[in-house]
């Protein structure tokens, strides 16, 4: 574990919320989850009504990272090829020989702002997702790298359904984070108003670059765990599921249809770290998982009707669930590990 890259990790969160806040009023709690994500390799999906600063939010971040930037506005006319990219017919001048060769599109960047993700069809959606987890995408039968570091941050607007199309729950799971980015505070809005109906307006200045992001991402997964962490972590993400082999807690089978799935637990584990090492500490403890656990699992758990006719969110049973199972779990025991 490189303390080096630790210690500069601090350094740099603290610059880049002081830089984003020159832009962004308030939002600490998503602005983290964004930072966590980028010092894991993670990939986010923010999801909030209109006029909440989701696209600023991105785009400011990306101009506190010294890469690559790309903005797709999805359109339900949007085809894979608009941004994969394509083959194109090359002739050279002089010898007149017709060759096919490869346009990069704009996912061909370090940082891809996916603006309203849900207005484009399944199959542009699959395109990106096969991007965010290949890292690569495939044309004419070639593989393409996309560059590295590589994030893509979407963006979705949950009230407004007429002409979109939902991601599935299995390319949900793609994404690290769901961040909720809720209304801002009286004081919070107060303030937006004397920013963005003045004169001049703030730009962030850009404080890390790709070769020590990338040391900050290595330095970040060598932070050791403990054997007890896993198994909360476990006991968290299989304590969800009500088709397992162990008994599911009462209150989900009661409201949810299907749980998360092992990348819920490999998340857990990466948050974790993060949280712990921007705390200055050199091991994760049972509070860096629950921090992260709500971002984790909320868009991971299915909730069946019963629980939308009673008013109750995969975040109502999350946090139940950090009630209920306990932080010795599944030392010594089966899994669930279930407070009496």
């Amino acid at each position: 574990m490189s303390e080096a890259s630790l210690d500069r990790l601090r350094q740099v969160h603290s610059q880049m919320k002081e830089e984003l806040h020159r832009v962004i009023v308030g939002q600490d709690e998503v602005l983290d989850q964004l930072l966590i994500a980028i010092v894991t390799r993670g990939h986010c999906l923010l999801v909030g009504v209109p006029g909440l600063a989701k696209t600023l939010m991105i785009s400011s971040l990306a101009k506190t990272l010294d890469l690559a930037f790309s903005r797709i506005q999805f359109t339900p006319d949007m085809m894979p090829s608009d941004i994969t990219g394509t083959e194109l017919l090359h002739i050279d001048p002089e010898t007149g020989a017709r060759t096919f060769r490869f346009e990069e599109g704009p996912l061909f960047s370090n940082v891809v702002l996916a603006d309203e993700i849900n207005r484009t069809p399944p199959k542009t959606q699959a395109a990106l997702l096969e991007a965010m987890v290949e890292r690569q995408v495939t044309s004419a039968g070639k593989r393409h790298e996309l560059p590295n570091p590589f994030f893509v941050l979407a963006t979705q607007n949950p009230i407004e359904q007429e002409g979109t199309y939902p991601l599935p729950e299995a390319q949900l799971d793609r994404f690290m984070f769901e961040v909720h980015v809720g209304y801002p505070s009286l004081d919070e809005e107060r303030e937006i108003l004397r920013r963005t109906t003045g004169g001049e307006t703030a730009v962030p200045t850009s404080v890390l670059g790709s070769e020590e992001l990338l040391d900050i991402q290595q330095a970040v997964r060598s932070v050791p765990v403990a054997d007890h962490i896993f198994d909360y972590c476990l006991a968290l993400t299989r304590g969800t599921r009500t088709r397992s082999a162990e008994e599911p807690l009462p209150f989900l089978k009661e409201w949810v249809t299907w749980g998360a799935g092992p990348r819920a637990s490999q998340f857990l584990i990466l948050g974790a770290k993060a949280k712990a090492a921007l705390a200055g500490r050199n091991h994760v403890a049972i509070e860096d998982v629950q921090a992260v656990a709500h971002p984790v699992l909320r868009h991971r758990i299915v909730t069946n009707f019963s629980a939308a006719a009673e008013g109750i969110t995969s975040d109502h049973l999350i946090d139940r669930l950090l009630d209920e199972v306990k932080a010795d779990a599944g030392v010594g025991a089966g899994l669930p590990g279930v407070a009496s």
